[in-house]
């Protein structure tokens, strides 16, 4: 059967906005100008690692390179070293980027500060490109060992975009504004942002903000209606944050489980509902569910659960390829299940077993708990107690074992616990092991 072909984007005016910038709106006109006009000018290869900082000329670099026909690596990590060494797997590359510092040791491309693209005020031509053209290369974030590279096609980005939107209750859904919290190199960002607004003819917001005060600012300017795009950490630093929260229209979360607590505050707050999204870098976004009113997870249409062989697979037309999950299911249905935690978390004590991503749940539902982790002991020290890591500037360690004492096995209570200002979270919310492990050498010295 002949491949079926998919627009870049699907905005029905010339003059709808893509991309809300502070300077002003970029248009369905200038963005398609930016696109071809950068399209011309990309060096010759079969490969480009996006770097663009700036989230509008990520975009352009993404599109421009598929119609230069180009492949765009996202690897996990922006350090120059991981980087570079993509050169040995993929010879014919350049590096495109815009602020940041570009990396040595491979061909750079430094995107043109004025494409001056030429625009219209009829619809122009819009690209279509054929569902089995490769798009993006998307990698692991290589904590157990090397990354993994993980390829998906035009094709399977629309599928996975276009499944989302309608578990989301946003297909139908209107001239929407999205900002997100995070990086938009992460499969995350890349599918719940970009693909997102391009494909549902929605305009994203040009930056990437952090701090509450500067996202409240963001959102509160963007037109309605409004979605945003974001982690449990973020999440949780907007709830404390004492201001009038502008109205949305959908809040999306996801890299982290979240508490019920959490997730109503953030509903009240924001007077929208809250929807998680788990998925993973193998196979892409896998199911949504509303936090507020079930655990169950609902699979995106096109994507199948099925166990086999002692690990639950997920397939399907909506999935990048089929693989089976690094998590723990419990399988309900074809299409619904339960999460308990990672298969790397599993946590084995005087006999007892728990895992980490419950501990985790348990910890960060006290309340007064800004933030918290359980760390497995070193191996081969003989350690058979756990740590835990929390931020609650208005607790002690005594007040937050006493909490745990009401919820957890006595085996799985943390000593020591330290009462931390802050955890080392990257862009995505998450605690890389080395980032850990460096703040617990830190804890160790005092």
């Amino acid at each position: 059967m002949p491949a079926s072909i998919h627009p870049i984007l699907r905005h029905a005016r010339p003059a709808a906005p893509v991309c809300h910038e502070r300077g002003g709106d970029v248009t369905v006109s200038g963005f398609l100008a930016d696109a071809a006009a950068l399209a011309e000018q990309l060096p010759r290869a079969d490969h480009v690692v996006n770097l663009c900082a700036d989230r509008y000329r990520f975009a352009v670099g993404l599109v421009a390179a598929l119609l230069r026909g180009q492949v765009t690596l996202l690897p996990m990590s922006a350090v120059s070293a991981p980087i570079v060494g993509l050169t040995r797997e993929f010879p014919a590359l350049y590096a495109l980027h815009d602020e940041m510092p570009a990396p040595a040791g491979m061909p750079v491309y430094r995107f043109p500060m004025d494409l001056a693209g030429p625009t219209s005020e009829t619809m122009p031509a819009v690209p279509a490109l054929r569902s089995d053209q490769p798009a993006v290369v998307l990698f692991t974030s290589g904590s157990t060992g090397k990354p993994v590279p993980y390829p998906r096609s035009w094709g399977a980005l629309i599928a996975s975009t276009t499944a989302a939107a309608c578990k989301l209750g946003i297909a139908n859904l209107t001239g929407a504004s999205v900002l997100g919290t995070v990086p938009h190199q992460h499969s995350y960002g890349l599918e719940s942002i970009i693909m997102l607004a391009l494909q549902q003819g929605f305009a994203f917001h040009g930056a990437r903000p952090l701090l509450p005060a500067d996202i409240v600012e963001e959102l509160a300017a963007l037109p309605a209606p409004r979605i945003l795009v974001t982690t449990p950490i973020h999440l949780r630093s907007l709830v404390g944050h004492e201001v009038m929260l502008p109205q949305l229209h959908r809040i999306i979360c996801a890299t982290a489980p979240l508490t019920p607590g959490l997730a109503r505050e953030a509903e009240r707050r924001f007077r929208a509902p809250l929807y998680e999204i788990y998925g993973c870098t193998e196979i892409g976004q896998i199911a949504v569910r509303r936090t507020v009113e079930t655990l169950e997870w609902s699979c995106l249409d096109g994507i199948e659960l099925q166990a086999l062989d002692g690990d639950v697979r997920a397939s399907g037309p909506a999935a990048a390829s089929a693989a089976p999950l690094n998590d723990i299911v419990e399988l309900l249905s074809p299409g619904r299940f339960l999460l308990h935690g990672r298969k790397s978390d599993l946590v084995n004590i005087a006999g007892k077993r728990s895992s980490l991503s419950y501990l985790n749940f348990q910890l960060n539902a006290i309340e007064g708990v800004h933030d918290g982790v359980f760390v497995m002991p070193a191996e081969g020290k003989g350690v058979t107690r756990l740590t835990a890591y929390v931020v609650a500037p208005a607790l002690s360690a005594e007040d937050i074992l006493g909490a745990l004492r009401g919820v957890l096995d006595p085996a799985f209570l943390p000593r020591p616990l330290h009462v931390v200002d802050a955890l080392p979270r990257n862009a995505l919310g998450k605690l890389p092991l080395h980032a850990l492990a460096q703040m617990n050498n830190v804890v160790a010295e005092r």
